[in-house]
């Protein structure tokens, strides 16, 4: 059989091919042929890159060269943030699989994968890091860690703050995970360590799975009940024309007073205007997030003038391991698809 890999930047194709010998595919691997998408790039001009290909998707940038002829007689593609292009996935007459271990698809053409029936693995490079990230936002927002350093470097001494009536520990809250992927499966299981109180909904979720990976949690059957139950509610769903502003006012207002929203996904999926709204008009108590419609985030925006808002800079997954080392996490996921048939980084294309 034969695997083409893509390296860059971030992720070079040596690390894959490593990844890849220690795949279970199911046979001889004959050829591992191996492409570069910019790699010898520094980390900041590889940035625009990422940008054309967020902004635009696989279509609207370059794709190796001689990746077309290369994939027709290809059983597999594995990739970091290169393009999967419709043009590629039309060569590949042969593919099997593909798979890529990045945040999130912008780089793939799911549409063309879904025409042509590919299966395909999806990791989520910085799971454990967003994971861990998002719990950090929760204390910080509801317990004012951030604000209070804020105040002190500005020579305030502040020991009173806008949730100070709603101020309790995490183990009293009930949080509510909207997507039960594997970054919001990672985020259950932490709170489960901490012994909080979790609901969840998402409609693709097998509920026996959850079982199964000994995740304690309650799956509401509705946005609604979720949004009017969930003390803290975290956002976890990938940007599609679906999700997109999703989370509005129609939901929002559902929530409690003292109720808080954390988003470590894409900003996207929150409706800009109407959280500024109820965040102005304390129709919730706060939010905390790691990603903006806008990054950086403009001066003047009004989320800057807001004093129940937790913001960083699209930091969360952000680790000196989990970019170069994702291609391991794939081969491990890869694997566990090879023997069982299925995996939850399956990507179901609707």
């Amino acid at each position: 059989m034969k695997v083409v890999v893509i390296g860059d930047t971030l992720v070079n194709s040596q690390t894959l091919i490593e990844a890849v010998n220690e795949m279970k595919l199911g046979g001889t691997i004959e050829e591992i042929e191996s492409f570069e998408w910019y790699s010898d790039l520094t980390k900041d001009q590889f940035q625009e890159h990422i940008l054309a290909i967020e902004r635009g998707g696989p279509e609207a940038v370059e794709i190796p060269a001689g990746i077309i002829e290369a994939l027709s007689n290809a059983d597999y593609l594995f990739a970091h943030y290169a393009p999967i292009s419709r043009k590629m996935i039309e060569a590949g007459q042969r593919l099997k699989l593909i798979g890529t271990c990045r945040g999130g698809l912008e780089n793939v053409n799911l549409e063309a994968i879904k025409e042509k029936e590919i299966p395909l693995v999806h990791v989520i490079r910085n799971a454990e890091p967003v994971a861990d990230f998002t719990i950090g936002l929760m204390y910080a927002e509801t317990r004012n860690i951030a604000r209070a350093h804020c105040a002190i470097q500005q020579g305030k001494w502040e020991k009173s703050f806008s949730n100070d009536s709603y101020k309790t520990t995490l183990a009293n809250l009930t949080v509510g995970i909207v997507g039960v992927g594997y970054i919001g499966k990672q985020v259950i299981e932490r709170l489960n360590g901490l012994k909080v109180s979790v609901i969840a909904y998402d409609p693709f979720v097998d509920r026996e799975r959850l079982a199964a990976d000994g995740l304690n949690v309650t799956l509401k059957e509705n946005l609604t009940d979720l949004f009017k139950e969930a003390d803290i509610i975290s956002l976890h769903m990938r940007v599609t024309p679906e999700t997109k502003q999703m989370i509005n006012k129609k939901y929002i207002n559902l929530m409690k007073p003292s109720a808080y929203i954390i988003n470590t996904a894409r900003a996207d999926i929150l409706c800009k205007e109407d959280l500024v709204d109820a965040l102005r008009n304390k129709k919730i108590a706060g939010a905390a997030m790691d990603v903006s419609w806008t990054e950086p985030i403009p001066t003047d925006d009004p989320l800057l003038k807001l004093e129940n808002v937790t913001l960083t800079t699209h930091i969360a997954g952000d680790t000196v391991d989990a970019i170069p080392r994702s291609p391991f996490l794939l081969k491990k996921v890869v694997n566990d698809y090879m023997e069982k048939g299925y995996s939850d980084m399956l990507i179901k294309i609707e």
